[in-house]
C-alpha cells in the first residue's frame, strides 16, 4: 500500500480535478506540498477562483463537517464548490486583504491579543494596583472613560446643520440621511405625540427644543410598535458619529464632516481609559503610554521590565509578548501602535497584521492562502515579505500565494500561471513550472517579465494648487507640501511613511473625491448594474420593448421568482450537518419568473442580460443612459465582470475600480485613488496607466498613494515621504518629476528603486 499499512497511500500533491468555479474550464491541477507556489495570471483570469474558491474552500467546508451537529447549526452555509474531484487538502489557514473592521473600539492590539496580554501584564506588574486586567479595557465599563464611552474622542454637533428651524417637522425640519420625511426614523419624532409636527422647530419652548434634540430615552408607543424615543442629537451621536467617517458612503460622510468636529476626549486625553486605570504605572509608564508607543520601541521596553515584576508567573507572558511584537517589525510594520485603530489600516496592512497570528504557531504541515501580500509594500520591504513566506514553507507548510509581482514569483518553488485572459477568455492553466521556465513560456505573464514603463521626461504643467500646511496627522512631523492640480500626482514612500496620513488626513476635501478599496455597502442582492444605477434605465428598456411594467425586470420586485425570492439561490439548514446553498431550482438560478425570462430585448431576456460580461454588454446596448457606464466598466478593466455579480465576491482592487467607473462619470476635479494597481497584473497596469492619464488629459487632477514603479516612472510629479517608516518618517524628502528623483534619490528609497530601475531598463 505505498507504505502504508491501512488506508490509501499519503499524496505529496493536492490533485484538482474538473474544477468549474466562476469561470474555470475545467481545470486539472497537481499543487506540490510543502512547497511554495504563485499563481499569476492577468486580472480575472481565474486565480482567486482556483486557490480561494476551490481548494480554500473545500478544506474549510470538510474542516466544517468535523464539528458536532449543534455547533454547525449556528456555522454559515458552505456549499461545495464546482469541482469533480479534491485530493490530498490539509487545513488551510487564510489570509487575506479584507479589512478587519471599522469598529471604532478594535485596534491593533484588541485585534492581536496585545493588548490583552498588556492588560494582564498592568495588572500584575502595576502601581497601584488594580487587580483585574479587565480594569484596564476601554471596551468594558469597568475600564473604560465615561465621557466619551471608551472611544477617545467626542464629537461636536452643529445642530444648524442638521436641523432647519424655519421648518416643522412635516415640512422636513431634519435634513440628514435616513431621517428625511416619511423615514421610519422621522415617523419616532412626527408620529410619536412627543413633539407637534406642523410646528416650526424656531417656535418651539425650550422644553420642546430640549426633547426633540437632547431628550433622554422613554418608551412610546405609535402606529400599533413600542419604540424607544431619544433626542436626535445623542441618537445620531450613538448611531452614525462613533462610526469610521471614512467608511461612510459619500453622501453621509458629507454631512458628517459639515455637521461635526471630532477631537481628543478632554477627561480621558484620547487614552479611552478611566482615571484609575490611567494611574498605574509600570517602568513609569502608563498603559496608555505604552500602547500609543511604536511597536520597535515597545518591544525593547517590555522586556527591560525586571524579571520579579509582578511574580514569575508573568515571564512567559513577557516573553510572549515581546516575541509577538517583533514578529510586528519582522513582517514590516513595526512603525504601528497598538492603539492604531484597525479600521483605519490599508488592506495590505491588515493582511500582515493577521499573518503575525501565524508566524509563531507550533502548527505545520498545513495550507497558507495568501492573496497578494506584498500589497501596499514598498519595493524596499518586498523582500523581508518573501522571507516570511519561504519560513513558513520551511517549517513544512504548503504556502499558495495568488501574486503579481516578479519579486514573489522569483522565490517560487512552483509558478501557475492562468489565462490567457479575463473572464470568458480565461480559466484555463496556461503554465506550470519554474521562474525560470515562465520567462521563455510566450504567456502574457512571461513576456511581461521584464517590461517596464519608460521614466517620463516630459511632463505636464500644474494649473493650480492644493496646499497642505502644518499636517500631524499619526507621523506627520508638521508638513507643509503643495499638491500640483491639473497633473497626474503619484504619493510614494514605505508602508508607514505617512501617504495615506497626509492625503486621506490632511487633504483639503473640496472638490476631491475619495475613491479606495472599502468594502461597498449592500446586501448579497447587490451587483454592478445595481450599484452604478444603469439597472433602472436597462428595466426601462425591456419594459418598452415588451409593453410592460419596468418594475417586472427587477428581482426584487414583481419579477422575482417566488421560490428564492430574488436571490438565485436556496439556502438550506439541514441541523444535522453543514448548511447548503444551491441554485434554485424553479428559476436555474436566473432569480426571475419564467414569464418574465420569456420576455427579450434585441434576443436576449433580463436573465442573459445579467449573466453577460461588462464586455459582451458594452457591445450588446446602445441605450444612452446604459452605454457610457458599460464603457467605462470595460475602460477601467473591469471588462471581464458579469453584471449579476454579487458585490461580495469582488476584490478590493475591484471594488475600487468599480468606483472609479463611477467617478469618471461625475465632475468631480480631483481624484484620489489609493494603491489602485492591487490585483493588477503587469499588463493590466500599463493599461491603467493609459487611463489616468486620459481622465487627466480630461482637465482632472489624479493623485495616486502608490508603489508601483511602472506607476510612479509615469507620473507627472511625485511627492516623495519618509526616509522610513513611522517615527523614522513623516516627513517630505522629495517633491519634483521621476526624472529628478531617479537622478539624485539622495535619501528617498523610492528614489533609489527607480535608480535602480533605469540600470536594468
Amino acid at each position: 500500500m505505498g507504505g502504508c499499512e491501512y488506508g490509501r497511500a499519503v499524496t505529496e500533491h493536492i490533485r484538482v480535478r474538473g474544477a468549474r468555479e466562476n469561470n474555470l474550464q475545467g481545470v486539472d491541477v497537481d499543487i506540490p506540498k510543502r512547497q511554495l507556489t504563485v499563481f499569476t495570471g492577468v486580472s480575472g483570469s481565474g486565480k482567486s477562483s482556483l486557490v480561494f474558491g476551490t481548494v480554500a474552500a473545500e478544506s474549510r467546508r470538510l474542516i466544517d463537517e468535523t464539528y458536532d451537529a449543534f455547533v454547525q447549526g449556528f456555522m454559515p452555509p458552505a456549499p461545495q464548490p464546482d469541482a469533480d474531484s479534491l485530493d490530498g487538502l490539509t487545513a488551510a489557514i487564510l489570509v487575506g486583504q479584507d479589512q478587519m473592521g471599522a469598529n471604532s473600539r478594535s485596534t491593533v492590539g484588541t485585534a492581536t491579543d496585545a493588548y490583552t496580554m498588556l492588560r494582564i501584564l498592568w495588572s500584575r506588574a502595576g502601581t497601584p494596583r488594580l487587580e483585574s486586567s479587565v480594569m484596564f479595557s476601554f471596551n468594558d465599563p469597568r475600564g473604560m472613560c465615561m465621557a466619551c464611552e471608551g472611544l477617545g474622542r467626542i464629537s461636536t454637533i452643529d445642530v444648524d446643520v442638521i436641523v432647519d428651524r424655519s421648518k416643522s417637522l412635516n415640512e422636513g425640519a431634519i435634513d440628514f440621511p435616513n431621517y428625511t420625511v416619511n423615514t421610519w426614523y422621522w415617523k419616532i419624532y412626527a408620529e410619536s405625540g412627543m413633539l407637534d409636527p406642523d410646528k416650526k422647530v424656531a417656535d418651539y419652548t425650550a422644553d420642546e427644543l430640549h426633547t426633540f434634540l437632547y431628550g433622554e430615552e422613554r418608551r412610546v408607543n405609535f402606529a400599533g410598535f413600542n419604540m424607544t424615543y431619544e433626542g436626535l442629537i445623542p441618537k445620531l451621536r450613538k448611531s452614525v458619529f462613533v462610526k469610521d467617517v471614512d467608511a461612510m458612503k459619500p453622501g453621509l460622510r458629507a454631512v458628517v464632516e459639515r455637521a461635526a468636529t471630532f477631537e481628543a476626549c478632554p477627561e480621558c486625553g484620547g487614552s479611552r481609559l478611566n482615571e484609575a486605570a490611567r494611574e498605574v504605572r509600570v517602568q513609569g509608564r502608563t498603559i496608555a503610554e505604552a500602547t500609543a508607543m511604536q511597536l520597535t520601541d515597545l518591544a525593547p521596553f517590555i522586556a527591560s521590565i525586571p524579571p520579579d515584576a509582578g511574580g514569575a508567573a508573568t515571564a512567559p507572558l513577557r516573553a510572549k509578548l515581546v516575541d509577538l511584537l517583533e514578529t510586528f517589525d519582522a513582517i514590516g510594520l513595526g512603525y504601528l501602535s497598538l492603539d492604531r485603530p484597525a479600521g483605519s489600516l490599508s488592506g495590505g496592512e491588515a493582511q500582515r497584521t493577521k499573518m503575525v497570528r501565524h508566524m509563531g504557531s507550533a502548527l505545520t504541515d498545513v495550507t497558507y492562502v495568501f492573496d497578494e501580500p506584498t500589497a501596499g509594500l514598498h519595493a524596499h520591504d518586498v523582500e523581508r515579505m518573501n522571507g516570511l513566506l519561504q519560513r513558513l514553507r520551511d517549517k513544512g507548510n504548503t504556502v499558495l500565494v495568488v501574486e503579481h509581482k516578479p519579486e514573489v514569483m522569483a522565490i517560487a518553488d512552483r509558478i501557475v500561471d492562468m489565462g490567457p485572459g479575463a473572464g470568458t477568455h480565461g480559466g484555463r492553466v496556461v503554465f506550470e513550472g519554474t521562474f525560470a521556465d515562465l520567462r521563455a513560456s510566450g504567456t502574457r505573464t512571461g513576456d511581461h517579465l521584464e517590461h517596464r514603463q519608460r521614466i517620463k521626461e516630459a511632463v505636464r504643467e500644474p494649473v493650480g494648487r492644493l496646499e497642505i500646511r502644518d499636517a500631524r496627522e499619526h507621523n506627520l512631523t508638521g508638513v507643509d507640501v503643495d499638491v500640483p492640480t491639473g497633473v497626474l500626482v503619484a504619493v510614494t514612500g514605505v508602508a508607514g511613511s505617512g501617504k495615506s496620513s497626509l492625503i486621506h488626513g490632511s487633504l483639503p476635501r473640496d472638490g476631491v473625491t475619495f475613491v479606495d478599496q472599502r468594502e461597498i455597502k449592500g446586501s448579497r442582492r447587490s451587483n454592478p448594474v445595481t450599484y452604478t444605477g444603469i439597472l433602472e434605465p436597462i428595466r426601462k428598456a425591456f419594459a418598452s420593448a415588451n409593453g410592460v411594467k419596468p418594475a417586472l425586470f427587477s428581482a426584487n420586485s414583481a419579477g422575482a421568482c417566488p421560490e428564492c425570492k430574488g436571490l438565485g439561490v436556496i439556502s438550506s439548514d439541514l441541523a444535522f450537518m453543514a448548511g447548503v446553498t444551491t441554485p434554485c431550482e424553479l428559476c436555474g438560478g436566473r432569480r426571475f419568473t419564467a414569464e418574465v425570462l420569456e420576455y427579450e430585448l434585441r434576443g436576449a431576456s433580463i436573465g442573459d442580460v445579467l449573466d453577460m460580461s461588462a464586455e459582451e454588454a458594452a457591445a450588446f446596448f446602445t441605450e444612452k443612459q446604459v452605454a457610457p457606464m458599460l464603457a467605462r466598466l470595460v475602460d477601467v478593466g473591469l471588462g471581464y465582470i458579469t453584471l449579476g455579480q454579487t458585490l461580495t465576491t469582488l476584490s478590493g482592487g475591484e471594488r475600487q475600480r468599480l468606483k472609479l467607473a463611477i467617478e469618471m462619470g461625475t465632475t468631480a476635479s480631483v481624484i484620489v485613488l489609493d494603491e489602485p494597481t492591487t490585483g493588477l497584473h503587469m499588463a493590466d497596469v500599463d493599461n491603467l496607466i493609459g487611463l489616468l492619464d486620459r481622465i487627466v488629459d480630461d482637465g482632472r487632477t489624479v493623485i495616486v498613494i502608490e508603489h508601483n514603479l511602472d506607476v510612479v516612472a509615469r507620473a507627472d510629479w511625485l511627492i516623495d515621504l519618509g526616509p522610513g517608516a513611522g517615527a523614522q518618517g513623516g516627513r517630505v524628502v522629495f517633491e519634483g518629476t521621476p526624472a529628478a528623483l531617479a537622478a539624485s534619490p539622495g535619501e528617498s528609497l523610492t528614489g533609489r528603486h527607480l535608480a535602480k530601475r533605469l540600470e536594468r531598463a
